[in-house]
């Protein structure tokens, strides 16, 4: 008899417990918090903390070869103060770019190749070179000489040795007395403005127009010419210093004869889609400019 009882009684408090209403509603909302309602989806537990969504980190834009254009066009050619000593030599000394020059490494690159422009000397941009990571300034010729064939070339005249034949000018003469510069970004070149370049070649260079020799001769030029170099712009009449002034090296550089015998040179800035300038020369003088948008 015991045991059928408490059989019973489990029954009945099953029976009862099965009709009683949700726990939910025994739950008192707290003061000031908004009570949850039940989920009807199916779902767990309310999600507490969502994190906000990830992102991939933006990629700097590699250099676009507009900017590559734009920093040939208005580095190259331009004249600069040298901040400190630039080293000589055929290697080239390697910075890192925006970061603090190692003055050890600078040292050592005088050492081994000698000073090729002082403090305060006048140098100017001869070439720049774009690799992967690095972009390499070419000042006053660069520290390496250049194999050139016909230097190498013996011609006699009549019996005489070439050696005693008075030999005139020779070009290329200032390549090997430079000095060569290597920003070194580290990474794939970001693109840049060619202010951007020349800020970064702070360090060692200074392109400061206040402090610049070029500047006082540009101010002994004629009003229209000071005004087009300004606005980086070349006009008939210019000589070739002036259109380096102006628009920088060129991009490429064609000779031609016209049927009259006359010799022409033609500076083209830019590759056609994009803008492309023609200047013209005629010796040393500009005779015509042409403009292709």
């Amino acid at each position: 008899m015991p045991l059928r009882t408490s059989a019973l009684m489990v029954l009945l408090a099953a029976a009862a417990f099965a009709g009683a209403p949700d726990a939910e509603h025994f739950r008192r909302p707290l003061p000031g918090v908004p009570e949850r309602k039940p989920s009807t989806d199916g779902a767990s537990l309310p999600e507490l903390y969502t994190a906000p969504p990830q992102h991939p980190a933006s990629k700097p834009a590699d250099l676009k070869p507009q900017s590559r254009l734009e920093i040939i066009r208005y580095v190259s050619g331009e004249f600069a103060k040298a901040v400190k000593p630039l080293p000589g030599g055929k290697k080239g000394l390697r910075f890192p770019a925006g970061k603090t020059l190692n003055d050890k490494e600078l040292q050592t690159a005088l050492r081994t190749g000698g000073v090729a422009a002082s403090p305060g000397d006048t140098v100017q941009i001869t070439s720049i070179e774009f690799r992967s990571s690095e972009i390499v300034i070419q000042v006053n010729g660069g520290g390496k000489k250049k194999y050139h064939l016909k230097d190498h070339l013996q011609i006699g005249m009549g019996g005489v040795p070439a050696s005693q034949i008075p030999q005139g000018p020779q070009e290329n003469s200032n390549e090997g007395n430079g000095s060569t510069l290597i920003l070194d970004y580290g990474k794939s070149i970001p693109d840049m403005s060619a202010e951007d370049l020349m800020h970064d070649l702070g360090p060692f260079l200074d392109f400061s127009k206040e402090r610049s020799a070029a500047v006082n001769w540009v101010d002994t030029l004629p009003p229209q010419f000071k005004e087009a170099i300004k606005d980086r712009k070349a006009l008939e009449g210019m000589d070739h210093d002036m259109v380096l002034a102006a628009l920088g090296r060129p991009d490429h550089r064609v000779r031609e004869k016209t049927p009259d015998g006359e010799q022409t040179e033609d500076w083209i800035y830019g590759t056609p889609p994009a803008k492309t300038v023609f200047v013209t020369f005629s010796g040393d003088k500009v005779i015509r400019v042409k403009e292709f948008d």
